[in-house]
């Protein structure tokens, strides 16, 4: 893999962590603030989290190999 598509991945497992880091605030948000009036929204907004977290695991994963 070459060291532009090595940078490439990079900024998508930076990307993905970004956005693994919203779902997650917007969960804590939930439990925190809105627990509850909205608990029936924990499991889509807990999957949402979960998605969000396993993308950015399997492209950091394809990352470390490309880096190996």
């Amino acid at each position: 893999m070459s060291s532009e598509e090595i940078k490439e991945l990079e900024k998508q497992v930076a990307k993905l962590k970004f956005i693994a880091g919203q779902r997650a605030s917007d969960l804590h948000d939930l439990i925190e603030d809105r627990l509850w009036s909205d608990f029936e929204d924990i499991p889509a907004v807990s999957e949402t989290a979960y998605n969000a977290c396993k993308a950015w695991q399997q492209k950091r994963e394809k990352l470390n190999a490309a880096q190996s």
